[in-house]
């Protein structure tokens, strides 16, 4: 009597199916016939196929139609994820690879012109397809978006910064006029010019006159209305504001602190890294020998990550924004504004309040050049690297 027939729930079947649906070893897989053989024995029979020989006297007959043809397939897949999958960030070529295999009917590295993934990463960076980099910790690649509609929005978004620069100057540049304005009109003002008391003869009587105060008092006594007593407490508590109360500011005050707040809105960003400023490195992971001390901002990468210079040893190194801490100077050394209003402009360290953490300085550069501002948060600025 016959073995009968293995059903489809039983655990060989089931283990059958689990290992046809994963990933198998590369070296039994055919690319020309696009067929994943499970063992060694499997893949001897399926090139003693006349299926998988027809497919090689095909490839013999124009093998280089058939590299190329693979090697442009894995080429759009590779850089399909890349653009999908982490868009115009920095990352790591061979995570980028791992994702891919991870497909089972992606197209394999062995049956392209590329032999090593090294090789394919050297070739994006040539065609201009990527910005590539090595370092210590391998290749990185970061996707460069040539799609119009993505340089469109490009060009848009340069195109609002500017009108907005342009607005803040042309604004900067009228409050500045009416100040001036304002100045000189206090300039033509005359003022009151005060003399000695003199008397020409010595036995005559000097004598004040003070029945206009008296008129004066009288009159307001009358022109007083009758209150209730119920609201005399009331009418106090006004009273007293308005005695009170501050100093209403000008229209000029107004248009000048809604200008600010309106700036420092638009100009504060997540992101505060410049080259040129000296920053502390606030993180063990690099060892103890960089930790607390002084580095030099030589480029930024990704709006976050700075490529680093120390200051005593001369050592390079990258590090994100989060890692370091601004710098601040001693009294009179320059700095830059690295956030807030003023971002991007050079100044002056006037004074220092550590209780308020914060500090007063003079901006060199910008639209409000020479203007003293005060408050500024010790993240907001940080020491200006001057070659000695």
């Amino acid at each position: 009597m016959g073995k009968e027939k293995a059903g489809f729930l039983t655990p060989k079947a089931i283990a059958n199916r689990i290992k046809a649906k994963g990933l198998q070893k590369l070296r039994w897989f055919c690319q020309m016939c696009q067929k994943q053989c499970r063992d060694e024995n499997g893949f001897k029979c399926h090139t003693m196929s006349e299926s998988h020989q027809r497919q090689l006297l095909l490839f013999a007959d124009s093998p280089d139609k058939f590299i190329d043809s693979f090697s442009e397939e894995f080429d759009e897949g590779y850089t399909e994820l890349l653009r999908r999958r982490f868009g115009t960030k920095r990352v790591h070529a061979n995570i980028v690879y791992q994702e891919y295999i991870s497909e089972r009917q992606h197209v394999h590295m062995n049956s392209t012109q590329w032999e090593t993934l090294t090789e394919y990463i050297k070739y994006l960076g040539r065609e201009g397809k990527c910005v590539v980099d090595q370092t210590e910790k391998g290749w990185f690649v970061q996707y460069v978006d040539r799609d119009p509609e993505a340089i469109k929005r490009q060009k848009a978004t340069e195109t609002k910064e500017k009108m907005d620069l342009d607005d803040e100057e042309r604004t900067a540049k009228y409050i500045q006029e009416m100040i001036e304005r304002a100045s000189e009109t206090g300039r033509e003002r005359p003022e009151a010019e005060y003399t000695e008391l003199k008397r020409d003869n010595d036995e005559e009587k000097v004598a004040f006159n003070l029945g206009g105060a008296k008129k004066e008092e009288a009159a307001t006594s009358k022109s007083l209305p009758v209150v209730n007593p119920l609201q005399a407490k009331t009418r106090e508590k006004i009273v007293k504001t308005m005695s009170a109360g501050q100093k209403r500011k000008s229209a000029l005050d107004e248009i000048i602190e809604f200008e600010e707040k309106k700036k420092e809105k638009l100009k504060r960003k997540d992101h505060w890294l410049h080259t040129g400023i000296v920053v502390k490195v606030m993180t063990k992971r690099l060892g103890e020998k960089y930790y607390k001390k002084k580095a030099v901002v030589k480029d930024v990468q990704d709006l976050y990550t700075g490529i680093l210079k120390m200051v005593d040893s001369g050592d390079k190194i990258k590090v994100d924004q989060a890692h370091v801490e601004t710098v601040i100077p001693a009294q009179g050394k320059p700095v830059l504004v690295v956030n807030g209003a003023s971002r991007g402009c050079e100044g002056t360290l006037v004074s220092v309040n550590e209780g308020r953490f914060c500090c007063k300085i003079r901006l060199d550069t910008g639209p409000l050049r020479g203007r003293v501002i005060e408050g500024v948060l010790y993240e907001d600025i940080s020491k200006l690297f001057v070659t000695s």
